[in-house]
């Protein structure tokens, strides 16, 4: 990989605005190493021609030369394949959408276009985003740069393989169980789920109800603050998108107050977690401790939710996919049907349980940041899977829950409090593990700022795997 395909954003920003790099000299860098990874990586699953897009970095060379100083002008973006880009088919990984050409962008990806990045393709993602291995029928799996043989996660594993294989420094990522964390961590990169409403939900045909969000998965702290004063702030087509905050996330981000009050919550009382996997993650949490943080043990358990939140997710599929699946089940992949299928078994009874559960998760939550300010857990409980699977179902000889893979991260999305996944160190495998921060509700900048703190003292960028 050329150095400048291991810039961050905020690097490629900075050479841009110095003119020591040219938006046309950048893509064509970018292109050259989507060719010259594709077949190991599977990272990037739809691409505009090279002649526009050399086109559009030649029209963002000229407008810096006239004076435009956006944020992004001149910088590829790849988006998620559960997202819209006018002109580019958004599939969701799913043989049946493989014509399904956008006519306008998702709010984020024109807010993205705003501030100057030009959309260069699509990042591959597993059907519908519904597990945390990326493989479809319609693309194939996307491999995890750091080894082959292992996946970068989902949902957004192909934004994690780009980011993380040196091919994109600026993608989109959206997380409705663990899918910008969860990749995050198994690639080594650093991924915020914003708040619940942080970023307008809207732009696709589907998205998993009241738990997801869009949001950056990138090389840096930096350059998801960055990623987040584009996009963030509301919007009429979605009622749960919240008010601008009032603040640069950029602006803040080394304004980390002092004496914070932090928790550890090494398993959430269920789940099981690889034994150097605990050990990294909690070395890497008690950096909070020798910066002057007072830093405590939590142990109060949670309820186990992978039940509830797996049956919601495919209750409300069912809602927009049943009469097509009905119709072609053969287009889609065995476990994606299996899954989705499973919804068909939801009664008033079951959903009444599963509201009163998250109820519980709430109390749960307001008590945990009554005692801290925020509180600290692994991302995943163990290292990546093979790229086409299976899950593990024990570790260490310790039977995994169900969605083990998202023990850490599912709770968050059903609370709405944001959550990011910084790279704590590397595993006896020598693969990447995340630390999650978790912050109070609506409080993205304290968990940018946190995570920023942890990067000064454990710096991860530009430290990425050569393949």
């Amino acid at each position: 990989m050329t150095e400048i395909t291991r810039c961050s954003t905020v690097e490629l920003r900075e050479q841009l605005a110095e003119r020591k790099v040219s938006a046309v000299e950048l893509m064509e860098a970018t292109l050259d190493r989507i060719q010259a990874t594709h077949e190991q990586l599977g990272a990037v699953v739809a691409l505009r021609e090279r002649e526009v897009l050399l086109a559009d970095a030649r029209a963002a060379d000229d407008r810096r030369a006239g004076g435009d100083s956006r944020a992004l002008l001149g910088i590829p973006l790849g988006v998620k394949d559960l997202e819209d880009a006018e002109g580019l088919v958004t599939s969701f990984g799913s043989v049946p959408f493989r014509d399904n050409v956008a006519k306008r962008d998702s709010v984020q990806v024109a807010r993205l276009r705003e501030a100057g990045a030009i959309v260069i393709g699509k990042t591959n993602t597993p059907e519908w985003g519904y597990t945390a291995i990326t493989k479809n029928l319609l693309h194939g799996a996307a491999h995890n740069p750091w080894n082959l043989d292992r996946t970068p996660g989902g949902s957004s594993g192909g934004s994690a393989a780009a980011v993380a294989g040196g091919v994109l420094a600026l993608t989109t990522a959206s997380d409705g169980g663990g899918s910008i964390r969860i990749p995050a961590s198994f690639s080594g990169c650093f991924g915020l789920k914003p708040s619940f409403g942080r970023v307008p939900n809207e732009g696709s045909l589907w998205v998993m109800g009241d738990t997801s969000v869009r949001g950056p998965l990138c090389r840096s702290v930096a350059d998801a603050a960055l990623h987040l004063d584009s996009v963030a702030g509301p919007h009429p087509l979605d009622p749960n998108s919240l008010p601008h905050p009032g603040l640069s996330y950029g602006e803040c981000l080394e304004d980390l107050p002092p004496g914070l009050r932090v928790g550890w919550a090494p398993d959430l009382g269920y789940a099981v977690v690889q034994s150097d996997v605990a050990d990294v993650c909690l070395e890497a949490a008690r950096v909070f401790e020798k910066g002057g943080h007072d830093f405590a043990e939590h142990l109060e358990a949670l309820p186990a939710l992978g039940r509830d939140w797996g049956m919601m997710n495919a209750f409300e599929s069912l809602g927009e996919l049943g009469p097509r699946i009905d119709a072609q089940p053969e287009d889609f992949g065995r476990a994606f049907l299996r899954g989705v299928k499973a919804g068909r078994q939801m009664t008033p009874e079951l959903w009444g349980e599963m509201r009163a559960q998250r109820q519980r998760l709430n109390r749960w939550c307001a008590e945990t940041f009554e005692r801290f300010d925020l509180l600290l857990t692994p991302t995943v409980p163990y290292d990546p899977p093979p790229a086409r699977g299976p899950f593990p179902e024990e570790t260490e000889g310790r039977p995994q829950p169900l969605a083990g893979v998202a023990a850490f991260t599912i709770p968050f999305n059903l609370s709405w409090h944001p959550a990011a996944s910084v790279r704590a160190g590397l595993s006896r495998a020598g693969l990447p593990v995340g630390l999650q921060i978790v912050g109070p509700r609506h409080r993205d900048d304290l968990v940018l700022q946190a995570a920023r703190a942890f990067e000064r003292e454990r710096p991860w960028h530009p430290e990425w795997p050569e393949f």
